[in-house]
């Protein structure tokens, strides 16, 4: 009898454990506001052949309120699996994030339209074959001269943007229901976001140009190449990080002061010393020679890693 009743315990916490991961994947926190709408943005093209797109969308701050996370192209945790986005959702009282998970078919994601292969069921924007991720560059941005997977599927070029740019479910937004497929989508096995992920949520909470309160709406880095990569607005044009923004980023020069914007009056600048020397000993001529060689090559920057690609059986 003792001995049923330990298995059973196990068994207990076992499936306690599990209820509890698999909250932890679905469900975030709860808001008494909705979301604003989505911004409507271009796309930067995809940098690293095997990355897949992960839609921007509206976190939320106890302190800050709503705050946009860009859209970025990541690294997948597995080859084969897909990122169902997170969403908000109304459950009668408060609006309720749904995190964002990947597994080897998309799930629900409450029926909004993230635009660029989500178009509110599903993702039209790629598809696995075998090892190696095709992009369907009727409705993804890739660069060409790093990715050659691609194909064309003009019957869904149309859903390539945000249209309603509503931004969760419920009274006043979506009202999709889950369709059976994206039912047994959730079922399957799920990978919880990646650090990559997460980082990338972390760094765009301590950048004030974020939040909605700020911006109206309009995020100054709508999107991203990758995680810490190039930062894009709206229009596809180039952002720069705000000061805390960037620390996040990069927390080992957060306490490096910005250069003076005036150079010619830091009597420690090279230009400076250089003036000066020459002045000293009269080699103004040797100086200027010095100062015109050219730089020393700089080390290659390490090569991007692909996602671990898996033997098929």
């Amino acid at each position: 009898m003792k001995k049923i009743a330990s298995v059973f315990m196990v068994l207990l916490i076992v499936s306690a454990a599990s209820v509890k991961a698999y909250a932890q994947i679905s469900i975030g926190v709860s808001v008494n506001i909705a979301p604003p709408v989505l911004p409507t943005y271009t796309q930067p093209p995809c940098p690293v052949d095997g990355y897949l797109w992960t839609p921007g969308y509206w976190a939320y701050d106890q302190d800050g309120g709503y705050y946009w996370v860009p859209g970025v192209w990541v690294s997948p945790p597995r080859v084969g699996y897909l990122w169902t986005p997170g969403y908000w959702g109304y459950d009668g009282a408060v609006y309720v994030f749904h995190e964002g998970y990947w597994a080897p078919h998309i799930g629900f994601y409450g029926g909004v339209n993230y635009g660029y292969g989500y178009v509110g069921t599903g993702y039209v924007g790629g598809r696995w074959a075998g090892n190696s991720f095709q992009y369907n560059t009727a409705v993804v941005n890739v660069n060409n001269t790093v990715v050659h997977n691609t194909y064309i599927n003009k019957t869904v070029i149309n859903n390539n943007v945000t249209v309603n740019n509503n931004s969760f479910n419920g009274p006043g937004g979506v009202t999709a229901k889950p369709q059976p497929q994206e039912q047994a989508a959730e079922k399957e096995s799920h990978i919880q976001p990646t650090a990559d992920q997460i980082t990338h949520r972390q760094v765009a909470v301590k950048d004030p140009s974020q939040f909605a309160k700020n911006n109206n709406g309009h995020p100054a880095t709508a999107a991203m190449n990758k995680v810490n990569g190039s930062r894009f607005t709206q229009e596809g044009s180039r952002a720069q990080p705000s000061v805390r923004a960037n620390a996040a980023a990069n927390p080992a020069h957060a306490g490096n002061a910005a250069p003076s914007a005036d150079n010619s009056a830091n009597s420690h600048s090279p230009a400076r010393r250089t003036n000066v020397a020459a002045v000293n000993n009269g080699a103004a001529r040797a100086a200027a020679q010095h100062s015109n060689r050219a730089p020393r090559r700089q080390a290659l920057a390490p090569r991007e890693e692909r996602p671990h690609r898996e033997r098929q059986r």
